[in-house]
């Protein structure tokens, strides 16, 4: 069965750093964009970062960009999202989204991993 399995979330300082896992199973991952989306409480879901199937192309939201970066192994189905400078508006619910390049009604969604950044 399909399953997106996220990891790395936890609690940490204003500037510090964490880096998120998504561990991919039960597809061809290298058919898929993957995606880093979040959701605070009291706003809506959106998304952080994407990239290609290949690993050839990224994108970030603004309120990320030179601060986070999204990366793939396909050898190992994984896909992870470094986050560095991190402010307390980045405290977020954070979700792996897969999306088949081609017959995009294949899209699956991880159950998510906590990320709180507080002093």
């Amino acid at each position: 069965q399909v399953q997106l399995v996220e990891s790395g979330g936890g609690l940490v300082q204003p500037g510090g750093s964490l880096r998120l896992s998504c561990a991919a199973s039960g597809f061809t991952f290298s058919n898929y964009a993957m995606s880093w989306y979040r959701q605070a409480p009291g706003k809506e879901r959106e998304l952080v970062a994407r990239i290609t199937s290949t690993g050839g192309s990224t994108n970030y939201a603004d309120s990320v960009k030179g601060r986070f970066t999204i990366s793939r192994d396909n050898a190992k189905n994984t896909v992870y999202l470094q986050m560095n400078s991190l402010k307390p508006e980045d405290t977020a619910v954070y979700y792996c989204n897969a999306v088949h390049v081609v017959f995009k009604v294949y899209d699956y969604w991880g159950q998510g991993t906590q990320v709180t950044v507080s002093s």
